[in-house]
């Protein structure tokens, strides 16, 4: 093969962030804003890679993961002994690295999928969720998963970390996606979390066994078209962030202001808290907005190898 390409899609958790990592039941969606990568064998034992993020290039036997390309490097190098050549790859991205929309996860699996159909390995679902996780867990030192899941199997998937239990649900919805501006990392934040868990642990287990069983509850509703239920359990699950100290008061307002409109049927900050996006579930009346609305819809389709 004289090269290979794969695509992957970004995501947006719907449900029982930190939760997830403490064993209980999530839901989350992949998008229709996707991440390619494509690989091109070189003559030499180097490793080149273009994005808009820039460019980096290094011989492959002194490779370590490194900013702002280290998931990528880190796929490469879960791979390296398998390869016989270096490697271009070049990154095409259809959506912001510092908007939440999953990214890591995404562009993992990408590269992931392009590197195993380089070497000729079938391209199965389960094997480049293996991969990825292993590869996203070692870089940044944790990882429910759950975006990895997305990512790989497309739609909305009801995922548990402890044991790995995916399962991709039947439907989907319109949803509004607002971005607050901001960021936070999700390291830091679960750092936070843990602290305030570790503080306060009966507290932090009853709040995550709620997020958990609303997680469940919301999989339940879905399959059954109660598109309604599903928007008072993420209304719920809102307080639920604020109680383990997520959200914001900038997060606050556009939660209430998605509220407010006749076109969605409940609203949540969406991701680890204290920054990223807050995603309504239904297509918002309004058509102004301070923040910048983020053009996503639910997406069906997971990775591919094109």
């Amino acid at each position: 093969m004289t090269a290979s390409t794969a695509s992957a899609p970004g995501s947006l958790m719907l449900l029982g962030e930190h939760a997830v990592l403490h064993g209980r039941p999530a839901l989350v969606c992949a998008v229709n804003r996707r991440i390619r990568v494509t690989l091109r064998p070189r003559a030499d034992r180097e490793v080149h890679i273009r994005s808009s993020l820039g460019r980096y290039a290094i011989a492959i036997d002194q490779l370590q993961p490194a900013d702002p390309f280290r998931f990528v490097i880190a796929a490469v190098l879960r791979q390296k002994d398998r390869l016989d050549a270096g490697l271009d790859l070049e990154i095409e991205s259809e959506f912001s690295h510092q908007v939440g929309l999953g990214s890591s996860a995404a562009v993992t699996v990408a590269t992931t999928a392009a590197l195993l159909a380089w070497i000729g390995e079938p391209a199965e679902p389960q094997t480049i969720f293996d991969e990825s996780l292993t590869v996203v867990r070692q870089t940044q030192g944790l990882g429910s998963g759950a975006d990895v899941a997305a990512s790989v199997f497309g739609g909305i998937v009801a995922y548990r970390a402890s044991p790995v239990d995916i399962r991709k649900l039947d439907g989907t919805h319109p949803l509004t996606v607002i971005y607050s501006g901001s960021k936070r990392p999700t390291v830091e934040v679960v750092k936070l979390v843990e602290a305030a868990h570790a503080a306060q642990p009966k507290a932090f287990d009853t709040i995550f066994s709620l997020m958990g069983w609303s997680a469940d509850a919301a999989a339940e509703a879905i399959a059954h078209g109660d598109w309604q239920t599903v928007g008072e359990l993420m209304n719920i699950n809102q307080g639920l962030m604020d109680a383990i100290g997520v959200s914001n008061r900038v997060l606050s307002e556009i939660v209430y202001a998605l509220r407010d409109d006749p076109g969605i049927l409940g609203s949540k900050i969406s991701g680890s808290g204290l920054g990223d996006c807050v995603i309504g579930l239904g297509r918002a009346k309004r058509t102004e907005w301070p923040q910048v609305v983020l053009p996503v819809e639910i997406a069906a389709r997971g990775f591919e190898v094109e």
